[in-house]
Formats: structure tokens, sequence, C-alpha cells
């Protein structure tokens, strides 16, 4: 029996009774696309047997850079729409590989179901079919979990980011259900998202891979910043169309080079022609591109993201304000000369 059949069988004992069973016909993995800048390839479509309004129109996932796109805001805390639609049609223009919305760097944790469409909405007719539209829909309740993920299939999304529950420190068997749970709906492919730094919880290797043998769960964003866990986890899970994310900007070159497929990272919102370079390139080409970067890729977690990476695109001029939302402020000032020094280093010019 070979580890991939004990894995699979391990899950299914381990799910419930409404446990997930394997569904050959809906063989997302199937269609998941090499990163490319040529139009040629962006309005290919995954064909799946999801139930969902966009099924036909569903985009895959592709290898390179994906952008944890930030919320602008007005000054009166509204999202700030013309901003908003100017940075996807830059990113589209800039090569980024895949727009992930509503993440942690989105702020969507401080926004109404309302805003969370209005984002959506602009995502759809910014970029739809021309770049893979990834919309964070993790929480710690899966009913809300149901309910994000309904409202990003309806409205246009390609694929759901699911984070691991946290604060509430489920067991391993919790967080494979809750995974498996997601993938079940069919409503969008999922990636896993695995950020043990702020979930308090981190997903073994082991769980990981059991939740990957669901046909629905497309790929992993590993935050972890330990590069040995993608080997770990490939020796355990070899399918090579499933896709391996690094949620570690400072690590994030090492991670393809070790066999990672790409990045979700937030460093792109400033570089995103950079990021996607290095993601792409040979490993040398990468590396010489990327060493530039290393102070920042730090430097924009100095303080609660995305406070620095906020104020660093305001000084750039791709936003009209650094504000994010209660409770989070403006970045504090003290930390300004540090980021101020990794603009330098990464030769980014501050607008006039």
């Amino acid at each position: 029996m070979t580890i991939r059949t004990i894995l699979y069988f391990s899950a299914a004992l381990i799910a419930t009774c409404e446990g997930f069973t394997a569904r050959p016909s809906a063989n997302i993995r199937s269609s998941v696309v090499p990163s490319s800048t040529a139009s040629s390839t962006n309005n290919e479509a995954a064909s799946t047997s999801l139930q969902a309004s966009n099924t036909n129109e569903l985009l895959p996932m592709r290898r390179g850079s994906s952008v944890a796109l930030i919320t602008p805001y007005t000054s009166d805390n509204k999202i700030n729409e013309p901003e908003l639609r100017k940075l996807i049609r830059w990113h589209v223009e800039s090569g980024t590989d895949n727009l992930c919305l509503l993440g942690t760097t989105a702020e969507a944790s401080c926004m109404t179901m309302e805003e969370r469409a209005t984002v959506i909405k602009i995502g759809v007719e910014e970029a739809k079919g021309r770049v893979p539209l990834l919309v964070g829909t993790g929480t710690i309740n899966p009913n809300s979990v149901k309910t994000m993920t309904q409202q990003a299939v309806d409205l246009g999304a390609d694929a759901a980011l699911v984070v691991s529950p946290y604060y509430v420190k489920p067991p391993q068997r919790c967080l494979v259900q809750h995974m498996i749970d997601s993938a079940d709906w069919d409503l969008l492919p999922v990636v896993m998202y695995n950020i043990p730094g702020r979930s308090v919880v981190d997903m073994t290797d082991e769980s990981l891979a059991m939740c990957a043998e669901h046909p629905n769960i497309v790929g992993l964003k590993d935050a972890t910043g330990n590069l040995s866990r993608v080997q770990s986890f490939r020796n355990l899970h070899s399918d090579p169309d499933f896709l391996l994310y690094s949620g570690d900007d400072s690590s994030s070159c090492e991670f393809i080079q070790l066999g990672g497929d790409g990045c979700i990272s937030v460093t792109a919102n400033i570089v995103p022609d950079r990021m996607h370079q290095i993601m792409t390139l040979p490993s040398e080409q990468a590396a010489s591109l990327n060493k530039p970067l290393n102070s920042l890729h730090t430097t924009l977690f100095c303080e609660g993201s995305p406070m620095p990476v906020k104020w660093v695109m305001q000084q750039m001029g791709l936003i009209s304000s650094a504000q994010c939302r209660k409770p989070l402020d403006r970045l504090d000032p003290v930390f300004e000369p540090a980021l101020r020094q990794a603009m330098s280093e990464a030769k980014l010019s501050m607008s006039p």
C-alpha cells in the first residue's frame, strides 16, 4: 500500500459521518497552469463539476507571485474604490500571477459582508479571466466560512483561501475536518493557509497531506518560514499539480529553490514585477533580484501588518492614505527610518 493510499484512508477515518469521499469528476488540479504573462493562457477555465454560479468561469491558480492585496481606505474610513481599481490594474500589467483578495493584509476581518462584496466585485470587474482571484474566506466558525465562500463564488472568485481556525486551538483531527468540510461544500477550489504565528496552531505535514488528498483542495500557503517543510510535505504528498505557496516573504526565494511553486506576498504590493520575476526566473537570477529586497521583506513586519506596507505605498504615491482600520492605526513614526532605509536598499523612490 502506498503512502498516498494510507493517507487517503487515514483522512477518511478521521472525518465524521459527514466526512469527505473523493469525487474523481472534480479534477481541479489537472487544470493548474504555470505562471505566465502571456494573455493567451489567461482565459483558460478549469474543467470541474463544482456546484456554483460561476463554475464554467473558474480560472485555475498559477505558480508564481500572488499579491496579498491591501485595501485602500478614504479619509472617512470607507473603501477607496478608485484606488483599489488602480492597484488591481497595476498588478495585472505588472505580471502578478494571482490576486489574493480579502486576506489578513486586506484587513478583511474588519469588513462587513457588503464591503467584502464590493472588493470582490471590483476584482472581478478589473481582472476576471486575466488573473486568478483567490479570496480569503477562512475564520473560526465553519458556517461563516461557508457563507463567505458562497458569496465569493457567486460574485466570480476562482478559489478560496481558508486559514486554520485561530484562537480556539483545535487539535489536528479537528483542523483536518475543518479543511475537508470547506472542500466538501463543492463551492470553490480551496487553498489551505497554515500560519501558526497568528492562529497558534500548526497543521502538521501529516495533517496537511491528508487534506491534500481531497480533489477540491488544490494548494497550501505555508507561513511557517520553515524551509524544511517543503520537502517533508512533498515526501508525503508528491502530486506535482498540488501548489505550495510560501507565506513568508523573507524566505520565499529559497522556498522556490527547494521545490515550492510560488508565494502569497506582502512585498508584492510594492514591487509586483520583481516578485513575479523572483518566483519564475532561474535560481541565480532570482537570488540576485531578491537580495536588494531582503531588508524590505523583514521591515514590512516591523509593526502589525498592513501598517508598514501601507506607509511605504503612501510614500511611493500608490495610495493616498496609510490609515488602517481599528484595532490597527497608522504606522508609529519610530519605524519610519528603518522603512526608508529598506526602501533605499530596494531602490524605491518616494513620491514628490
